[in-house]
Parts: C-alpha cells; structure tokens; sequence
C-alpha cells in the first residue's frame, strides 16, 4: 500500500516539475510576433487581460503556461501603463522585462525651418499619439501657456525633431521647442558681432525669420544678413516678398499682384519702415547665426536667379540689369 501512495507522489511530483519545466521554457520561446508593434498598455489593464488579448491576437496559443508562470513569479507580471514597442520573435520575459523598465517607445516629429506657427499646429494636430489640448485655444493664450513674455507665438519655437511618448501633449512639445529656442538664441546673442542694430534677441529672432524665408541656401544667408542690415542703415525698406506674403495670411493665392505690393499690413516691409512687428516663421540656427554675424559686404540688393541662389547688387542699376535677366528674361 505504502508503496503505491510513494509511487503515486512520486509520479505526481514528477509531473509538476515537467509542468513547471514547461511552463519556464514557455515564457522563454518567442512570441508570435512577426513584425514590430506596438501595443498600449491602459492604466489598470491586468496580466490575464495582456494573455487574454495575446491569445486573441495569436502571439501565444495557450494562456496556462503563462498564467502558471505568473502563480510562480507574480512580481515579474507587474505591467506599467505606457505604449512600447514588441519586436520580432521577442520572448515573453523579454516583454514583461520591457514593459517593467517603463521604457516606452519614442516618437518623433520633425519641425522643418522656415515652417509656421500655423502650419505648426497643423502638424500637430495631424501627428498620431499625441494628446491634443490646443483646440480653441487663441494665440495669446498659448503664449502665456508657455510662460512668453511676447504676445504673439511666431518665431518662438526652434526647428528641430523633438521625442515624445505616447500622449504627451501638444503644448508639452511647444515647450520643448520653447526652451530650446531660448536656449539657441541667446548662445547666439551672446556671441553676436558689435554694432548690430537689434536692441533685443527677439529683434534678432525677427531678422532670423526674413533671412530664412528669403533662402534656403545656408552659404548665403550671412549675405542676405548684410543687405538687409545694409539697407536699415541706409533709412531703406526692407522690401522682402515673403513679408507681404505674411501679411496677407489666409489672403495670399500662390502669386504676389501689385495690389499686394501697395497694401499696406502691419508685416508688409514694401510698405512699412524697419522690420516687421514679429519673425514671419520659425527661423533655424544658421539664420540666427547669420542675423547676428551677417557677412562683410555693401550689397543692397538681392533677386532669384531662379536655381535657389541669388545674384547681389550695390546699386540699382546693377539690381535692374539683375532683374531683367532673371526675372524678366532679357
């Protein structure tokens, strides 16, 4: 008698360890996960509904093994909330590992220089994974959001790419690019050449969007730095197309017509002496660096050859020549 209850212990002890052995090699096989994903674990959501949700997404077959798992080593199946990314045949120790580490995965998003505020908050709103708080939101209130001491956001934020984690809000990135604005601009001031006629960094920063809307070629913009500057010492308008562009806003159709030229904004430096109120876009660092270290150089003038450079004038009869070969075509 004694012999068979030995014998069945003894077959019952050696069933749980091959169910233990099992159920350890289980967690330890990859996935059924093909491709990179990623998943979103809410607030709350238990490790029975992360297997019940693999189960029903085929990354695993069976649940027992895992929940056994769980039964055995329940401070390895603590989920934190958060979105990350599973990659290709990754083990589910791996994954508790991942989702424990609370690493979750960074998303990217990519401010272009030269971009607007407009089209900034058009980006945003169009980019997955983030929270959206600015709807309604004016202007103004997003600049006091942010701790501004201007009214007017354009020009405030730095192009560059910025990560986030899933959620992160809107204006949580807007402060990013806040600060890193800051942080640009005022290296730059710092280092800045004598004699400029800004009275403020922000004065800068305006300069810094004209010479960025007006090229896109780095080697240029201390160039077209000194013409502006040239021409603000010479009591001149500025006379730069994309500030009447700005000017018109919504207005503006694809083409500047002499009644644009003639229209008198607050932004329109045809008409308008100096610069304008605000930057006219979101300047990046050469085009701060160029406003504030513009090149030596008595140009006045500038036109569009129309390959993306710019051909450089001191005086008018030279600019008109320049215009007539390159724009008019004679």
């Amino acid at each position: 008698m004694w012999r068979v209850i030995i014998a069945i212990l003894a077959a019952l002890a050696i069933a749980v360890v091959v169910v233990v052995f099992n159920a350890n090699s289980t967690v330890n096989k990859p996935l059924n996960i093909d491709t990179a994903t990623l998943y979103t674990i809410k607030p709350g959501k238990s490790y029975n509904h992360l297997l019940s949700d693999f189960k029903k997404r085929g990354y695993i077959n069976s649940r027992f093994s895992y929940r056994l798992h769980a039964k055995l080593n329940p401070t390895q199946v603590r989920l934190k909330a958060g979105t990350f990314e599973f990659q290709p045949n990754m083990s589910m120790i791996e994954l508790l590992g991942l989702v424990q580490s609370g690493m979750e995965y960074q998303f990217k998003i990519t401010f272009v220089e030269g971009s607007t505020f407009k089209e900034w908050l058009l980006q945003l709103a169009n980019t997955p994974y983030i929270k959206q708080t600015l709807d309604g939101k004016t202007p103004l209130d997003i600049v006091q959001s942010i701790d501004a001491t201007v009214k007017h956001p354009e020009g405030l934020f730095f192009p560059s790419t910025y990560q986030y984690v899933a959620h992160t809000s809107d204006i949580d990135i807007l402060k990013q690019a806040f600060k890193k604005m800051q942080v640009e601009l005022q290296s730059s001031w710092e280092n800045k050449q004598p004699k400029l006629p800004y009275k403020s960094p922000y004065e800068a920063l305006i300069m810094a969007s004209l010479i960025e809307k007006e090229t896109g070629q780095v080697f240029e913009q201390p160039i077209i730095a000194a013409v502006f500057i040239n021409r603000l010492a010479k009591k001149m308008r500025l006379q730069t197309d994309p500030t009447i562009i700005y000017g018109l806003g919504d207005r503006y159709t694809g083409d500047i017509t002499y009644a644009n030229i003639r229209e008198k904004t607050a932004y329109n430096t045809y008409r308008i002496d100096g610069m304008p109120p605000t930057p006219i876009a979101m300047p990046g660092k050469s085009a701060i660096e160029a406003s504030l270290n513009p090149a030596e150089s008595k140009y006045l003038y500038f036109v569009s050859k129309g390959n993306g450079e710019h051909h450089f004038s001191t005086t008018l009869r030279e600019h008109n020549n320049a215009v007539n070969k390159y724009i008019r075509g004679k």
